[in-house]
């Protein structure tokens, strides 16, 4: 269930999308995958001498030596003490550093640990990862941002429409809210939407409010200059979203799309929505 402020647009997109911020539930999950895959192995052991691992033992070391740099006899062989001070850093670092901790176990457990075993951590990783909608995933053995600045600002743009153009950022809107629902992401409809806005500004623009995307792109092309390889592409998206997985039309079988799939709707018609807004205006068509 999206919150009042996401509905509304008063929850700025970078919140939405994790850009440069981790909320609560993220930096859990992200915890809760270090205990299923590393933490779990030394359950109820008390002395890891006693309880000996050896890989879990060299990650530790590791860990006290090349990332946090301590001093290794300040590694204690009391397993719950050093659980905590690793919880503690865990639990009170800066957004990008648990990041950065994520990242240095996988790369570092990629050395001596069977590489099965690290795939099957960061693909757990990368499902968290979109789960919450962060702007970044695993990539091989880095994390990288999937959702750039450029992107971010061409939505927010888009969803600053005023008086004939408000029912354009309505459909971003709530294209935004059903790709950034955590519970139950909706990437079919959320594409739905997305067009929509762009056949709704692209209405507004021709005049008519009862013609198919094309043709108002045909209208349009009469009042702004429009680059016919643009308008082309964009026809082609259409006829994307008309076939693909019975976005636009009911199919029985489940869909297929992805985080990805209705992310790069939502930032290419919402770059299109500012684009044409822009045309407009400069044609002296008042909108």
């Amino acid at each position: 269930m999206n919150l009042f402020s996401q509905r509304k647009g008063l929850k700025p997109v970078k919140s939405i999308i994790q850009v440069d911020s981790m909320d609560t539930a993220l930096r859990n999950s992200l915890w809760n995958t270090l205990s299923i895959f590393y933490w779990q192995q030394l359950k109820e052991r008390v002395s890891l001498k006693l309880a000996y691992n050896h890989n879990m033992n060299i990650l530790l070391t590791n860990i006290w030596l090349n990332y946090f740099k301590y001093p290794i006899d300040t590694l204690s062989d009391h397993w719950p003490s050093t659980h905590n001070q690793i919880k503690k850093y865990f639990f009170e670092c800066q957004w990008y550093e648990v990041y950065d901790f994520i990242e240095y176990i996988a790369n570092d457990s990629a050395i001596y640990a069977d590489i099965a075993e690290i795939k099957e951590f960061i693909n757990f990783c990368n499902v968290i990862l979109e789960r919450e909608v962060s702007a970044y995933r695993f990539v091989d053995l880095k994390i990288t941002q999937i959702t750039s600045e450029t992107e971010i600002a061409e939505i927010e743009e888009a969803l600053e429409q005023e008086n004939y153009l408000k029912p354009v950022a309505t459909h971003l809107e709530q294209a935004l809210n059903l790709l950034a629902d955590r519970k139950l992401p909706d990437y079919k409809n959320s594409i739905k939407e997305s067009i929509s806005a762009v056949e709704a500004i692209c209405q507004l623009i021709a005049g008519k409010d009862k013609i198919t995307l094309g043709q108002a792109l045909g209208e349009i092309e009469k009042k702004v200059r429009l680059h016919p390889a643009l308008k082309k592409a964009f026809i082609s998206l259409y006829g994307y979203t008309s076939d693909a997985e019975g976005i636009r039309h009911a199919l029985l079988e489940e869909s297929n799309l992805k985080f990805e799939d209705a992310k790069f709707i939502l930032v290419s018609c919402s770059a299109f929505v500012n684009y044409l807004k822009s045309k407009a205006l400069e044609a002296g068509i008042s909108l």
